[in-house]
């Protein structure tokens, strides 16, 4: 593939719309173009993520969440070029694959849990969040244009797969996980 960013700007978008891949244009807030925001976001989040799990020696995590960035990355393309299809099932399988062996080691949660404890859990809570952002604005464009492959379903594994990584940061950094508080019932 070619060098494809010639040039940085190109004014065609100065009016509020923005060109998809199969030729369209279309309004920067639309839903399509929310979608690729919210995967966009999330990638620039996890990379992120990753800086600080290679600061920290972190390379068992770093191996597993590293080729997510390639992923959205294909994601975003299939969003941008509707036709196009990148992500396989073997990518969704994968995520699954990893989430079994942490939760294995982890075990079962007996409480809610907080987006806390270390700078590299709460980051990878972000992703976390970011991902399941990513994945409502991918289902409201699929409300409006169907979307095919199995992106829905790589955006949503992807959370999960991120829920447990915020655990098993914490666990490889010996931080206890920090539990949820109900607020006090209130008095009489």
């Amino acid at each position: 593939m070619g060098y494809r960013l010639s040039k940085i700007y190109t004014r065609t978008g100065d009016k509020g719309e923005t060109g998809l891949g199969d030729g369209r244009r279309v309004p920067k807030d639309h839903p399509r173009i929310e979608a690729i925001g919210e995967v966009d976001s999330l990638n620039s989040q996890l990379g992120l993520l990753l800086a600080g799990l290679a600061e920290h020696g972190l390379n068992e995590v770093t191996t597993v969440l590293a080729p997510c960035q390639h992923r959205l990355f294909d994601l975003g393309g299939e969003l941008a070029m509707p036709s196009y299809q990148a992500l396989n099932l073997a990518e969704v399988e994968r995520l699954e694959a990893a989430i079994d062996v942490w939760n294995e080691e982890l075990g079962p949660l007996k409480n809610f849990i907080l987006p806390s404890g270390s700078a590299l859990v709460a980051q990878a809570h972000v992703c976390r969040s970011l991902a399941r952002s990513a994945e409502r604005r991918c289902q409201q464009l699929n409300a409006m244009e169907p979307l095919e492959g199995v992106g829905l379903a790589y955006i949503n594994r992807l959370s999960d797969l991120l829920f447990v990584a915020a655990r098993i940061i914490g666990r490889r950094q010996g931080i206890a996980e920090v539990l949820w508080q109900p607020a006090p019932k209130p008095e009489g």
